[in-house]
């Protein structure tokens, strides 16, 4: 995966907030950016961006409470889930605005 790679798959994520509520700002923190859904606060987030060797993972904070019929979202902790990409078309593919969605559903 390569530098490009990363940006598209960023890109395509952050389309999808940006479309489901326009308000959403990025802010580092982590290694990654989080994604803050309320402009005036920037200790809330529902989830961040995040890449590693390989892919982009999307970590939503209260993933493991949503609502998953096919079964896409990976990690066992007692709140976050997430999503991993090794390309923009996984993006669509994995239906990420399905979950994100649920992830700023008290904000939309």
């Amino acid at each position: 995966m390569d530098t490009n790679d990363i940006h598209d798959i960023d890109a395509a994520i952050k389309e999808i907030v940006d479309t489901l509520h326009p308000d959403a700002r990025y802010l580092p923190k982590y290694g990654g950016e989080v994604i803050a859904p309320d402009p005036d606060s920037d200790k809330t987030f529902v989830g961040g961006i995040y890449a590693y060797d390989g892919y982009v993972s999307l970590e939503l904070s209260k993933g493991a409470t949503f609502d998953d019929p096919s079964a896409r979202l990976e990690g066992k902790g007692k709140a976050r889930r997430h999503l991993k990409f090794q390309s923009a078309q996984e993006v669509a593919d994995k239906d990420a605005a399905f979950y994100l969605r649920q992830a700023l559903a008290d904000y939309l």
